[in-house]
């Protein structure tokens, strides 16, 4: 792969090439990639989705969005820092193309803040409960009328693919979705595959899967624009990674590994005691001991210590990025940037910590189970009123089920796969509020 292919700035629908240098520097195209996140609807229901704790009423426990605004400023940063250096090495980026280290960034960034936009309500509970409805539930039964990747897509459903759609998407009045360039896009997608296969190598790049088959022809468009390698049997479609996805990847997981253990001891779940214990290593070197003891509150003392963290990890990932450049390009690093870190060990032991006292708390694994029997109830409701339409025979139940969801878009003629994605699409984007809601109305127990 080569980076002047990596950095394209094509957008879905494009006829012209576009250039870097002939760009406004006052809002870059990557920029309003940024914007255009952002501003979506898609973006804001995030505001009320499950983080760690679902629907948590305390101030400072991280939502979706607010998490994912956080991977976003992390992303940037490693985007900018790498940038420079690869500006510095291949100097032609920026003597002929135009291209400037904040690019990298702003590439980063974007990918970043969209990169949770596909999860559904409950958190990853919510990605299981919608598989377990194809898998075992009443949606079991569709598996006839569908291919097996199809039918996998389903079972597997998964929520970075869910957000490839959801960015993607035409409809009415908005071809090609937000209309992202084809680099945010790429760095946007972690798992460059197709659902089956399952793992079919230990490489990172077929951990999970990236796009539904109704985006895989998009998909193909994109890879081969950017230069993405192929790899896999000729009949699996499946890619190299874009080079920046591994700061975006990298991005989260420092987010995640930090500040979960931050909403943790915060809470009450874990000790105060073993921030410092954890954290040390990786703040040893930067931490001021009498600053820190001058904190006169377990917040404000987390949330120096977080700080120093954070800032460890992305110099760290930044180093380990830039060692193998070269193998990320040809797609022989296999990896996570921090699974190669120094303080892979520390990493370890604070995702451990938060597993046992936060993901495994009594209080998530409620809000958890509520969460599988509103996502199943929906599911069924919904599936059983669209298919019904197509067999003509809705019941006026059905038909009143059907008003109420406006929002579910797909065409008549549309294949009974289009139509359950549609559905599993639409129930995605809920918030954890509103899906609740909604179980409710369909039950009976709310107006």
């Amino acid at each position: 792969m080569n980076w002047e292919q990596l950095l394209s700035l094509k957008r879905y629908g494009d006829t012209n090439k576009r250039l870097r240098k002939e760009q406004d520097e006052t809002r870059l195209g990557f920029e309003v990639d940024y914007d255009r996140i952002i501003f979506s609807s898609e973006f804001r229901s995030l505001q009320d989705k499950t983080q760690v704790i679902p629907l948590s009423q305390t101030d400072f426990v991280h939502t979706r969005l607010t998490h994912s605004l956080e991977v976003s400023v992390v992303g940037r940063t490693l985007g900018r820092k790498v940038g420079a250096k690869l500006i510095e090495k291949y100097p032609h980026l920026q003597a002929i193309h135009g291209y400037q280290p904040n690019d990298f960034g702003a590439i980063v960034a974007a990918a970043a803040l969209a990169h949770d936009i596909g999860n559904p309500p409950f958190g990853h509970s919510g990605e299981k409960a919608i598989g377990e409805f194809f898998i075992s539930g009443n949606g079991k039964p569709y598996r006839n009328q569908l291919t097996e990747k199809e039918y996998q897509d389903l079972c597997d459903f998964e929520g970075n693919a869910n957000g490839f759609k959801i960015v993607t998407q035409s409809r009415i009045g908005r071809e090609g979705g937000l209309r992202l360039s084809y680099a945010t896009l790429g760095a946007f997608t972690k798992y460059p595959k197709e659902s089956l296969p399952k793992k079919p190598s230990s490489h990172i790049s077929d951990k999970k899967y990236g796009f539904f088959q109704s985006e895989k022809k998009l998909f193909i468009d994109v890879a081969d624009e950017l230069g993405l390698l192929k790899r896999g049997a000729k009949e699996d479609l499946s890619f190299s990674r874009h080079p920046l996805t591994y700061l975006v990847e990298a991005a989260d997981d420092i987010c995640y590994t930090i500040i979960d253990f931050e909403d943790g001891i915060n809470l009450g779940l874990i000790q105060e005691e073993y921030a410092l214990e954890y954290l040390i290593n990786l703040v040893k070197h930067s931490i001021n001991s009498k600053k820190y003891h001058l904190l006169s509150n377990t917040q404000d003392r987390i949330s120096y210590l977080r700080a120093l963290a954070i800032n460890t990890l992305i110099n760290e990932a930044v180093d380990v990025f830039l060692t193998n450049e070269e193998a990320i390009l040809n797609d022989s690093f296999t990896t996570g940037l921090l699974d190669k870190s120094q303080y892979e060990a520390q990493i370890n032991d604070i995702i451990k910590i938060s597993v046992k006292k936060v993901y495994q708390s009594e209080e998530v694994i409620d809000k958890e189970i509520i969460g599988f029997e509103v996502i199943s109830t929906l599911l069924n409701v919904y599936t059983k009123a669209v298919i019904n339409k197509t067999l003509e025979k809705a019941s006026n139940y059905d038909l009143l089920i059907l008003k109420s969801i406006p929002d579910l878009y797909f065409e008549e003629e549309s294949t009974t796969y289009v139509k359950l994605l549609s559905v599993c699409n639409y129930v995605s984007l809920l918030s954890d509020s509103q899906a609740i809601l909604k179980y409710k109305k369909i039950k009976g127990i709310a107006l």
